[in-house]
């Protein structure tokens, strides 16, 4: 989140008495980068970059945050950060453009301490804010996560995934969180072409096809970066190229246009996959021999997809989540972005590096057998109500549906990931 301004010196700033953050024992004070149009170059916005106390050894925003870690205070820190921003912006008269605002994953959720309550409600009205997230957040904690930025969203903020291409498991999250602005990784535009980036160019715009969602580029620092990212699909950039972080200047030019997010989501049309496909897609029946090949049908597909895929199921029990299927899920989660299976006694790793979830006996997953697969380019669900026959358990009858609707996909993923059990500790 921060590799960009490392290699910069931070020019010395006057002390500022305007955010109630800054009088924290952290000392903490924001610089501002522009965020440009890359056709025009023309200012739309801002990110706010954290900074510690000048001339001390947490004057840089790695050293401060390795230190709030350390001391179990990295929330505390992180309102902080948030507080100085966003009251900076206010100062500063960034009504107008639009503000990018870095949130630190174990943060997303919690309240604001009581002496930022007003500014951080008051804020999401007056300011043009997006928080910036990684898909770090998503894959350590997705049910809090997913729980937190719909909340969010509902009071007014807008959301960026950041540092999309470090990693592949950002472009397999990306239409689970929806973003309303995708951040490409620096290495993108800095690094020489390749088929990875190939990849990653094709996988993003077709999110952005999809969704609406807004490109930018980090680590613009030459006209060779810009031509890249204008290749790669953004339309926003940000780097040395435009503007070093530093502080607000005293009179502000009106930005080129107001960048106002316009991702669409659609609401969750259920709780359960069943719940959110049956009503719009043929519900057939059929027994269990029937429904095994689809289900491995699909694990086969997440494994083409490799990297970039999701894999999400369902299982009602522990006792039908077999050794056979325990040791295929085990090696999908060596390939895939990320692999869950949940059920009635399923712990939260039913098997090496899936994510599990101990459902609770009255939750309505317990009836259904569901198998998701999510990537970049493919989108398939198979959801099912088991019709609770006595006799053999092959001959065992359910009601399914098939669909390949990609926002149907997304919902029916979105409704397991929102039980998956959280992973202890998150990773720094």
């Amino acid at each position: 989140m921060w590799e960009e301004v490392h290699g910069g010196q931070a020019t010395k700033v006057r002390e500022r008495d305007a955010a109630p953050a800054a009088s924290s024992r952290w000392h903490v004070h924001c610089l501002y980068q522009p965020v440009v149009d890359l056709y025009t170059s023309a200012g739309v916005g801002y990110e706010a970059l954290a900074r510690g106390l000048p001339g001390s050894p947490l004057a840089t925003p790695d050293r401060l945050f390795a230190a709030a870690r350390a001391e179990g205070q990295l929330v505390e820190l992180d309102w902080a950060c948030r507080g100085a921003a966003l009251q900076g912006a206010l100062d500063g008269r960034l009504d107008t453009h639009a503000l990018f605002v870095n949130v630190e994953p174990e943060a997303l959720g919690t309240e604001s301490p009581p002496e930022l309550t007003e500014l951080w409600e008051s804020s999401s009205r007056r300011l043009n804010t997006t928080l910036e997230i990684t898909e770090r957040a998503l894959t350590a904690r997705p049910a809090e996560m997913l729980y937190a930025v719909e909340r969010l969203r509902e009071q007014g903020w807008h959301f960026a995934l950041d540092d999309v291409g470090a990693d592949p498991s950002s472009l397999a999250l990306l239409p689970l969180l929806q973003p309303d602005v995708i951040k490409l990784d620096l290495r993108l535009v800095q690094e020489q072409p390749s088929s990875e980036v190939a990849a990653i160019m094709n996988a993003v715009n077709a999110e952005r096809e999809r969704s609406g969602a807004l490109i930018l580029a980090e680590g613009i620092e030459t006209e060779a970066h810009r031509a890249t990212a204008l290749a790669l699909g953004a339309t926003l950039g940000q780097g040395w190229l435009f503007g070093r972080p530093e502080e607000l200047p005293t009179t502000l030019p009106p930005p080129q246009y107001m960048l106002r997010p316009r991702n669409a989501r659609r609401p969750m049309a259920g709780t359960t996959p069943f719940e959110v496909v049956s009503p719009v897609r043929l519900v057939r029946r059929g027994d269990k021999r029937l429904l095994i090949g689809v289900s491995k049908h699909l694990e086969q597909q997440a494994a083409k997809l490799g990297a970039t895929a999701v894999i999400v199921s369902a299982f009602q029990s522990v006792g039908r989540f077999t050794p056979l299927t325990r040791g295929r899920y085990a090696a999908l989660a060596g390939q895939a972005a990320f692999v869950a299976a949940l059920g009635v006694g399923i712990g939260e790793e039913p098997a090496p590096g899936v994510r599990g979830a101990a459902l609770e006996p009255d939750d309505s997953l317990l009836g259904e057998w569901s198998v998701v697969v999510l990537g970049p380019h493919f989108a398939a669900a198979l959801v099912a109500r088991d019709l609770d026959d006595t006799g053999s358990e092959l001959d065992r009858r359910f009601d399914f549906a098939l669909t390949y609707e990609r926002e149907l996909v997304i919902q029916a993923a979105a409704a397991l990931m929102q039980r998956v059990a959280p992973l202890e500790p998150l990773a720094p």
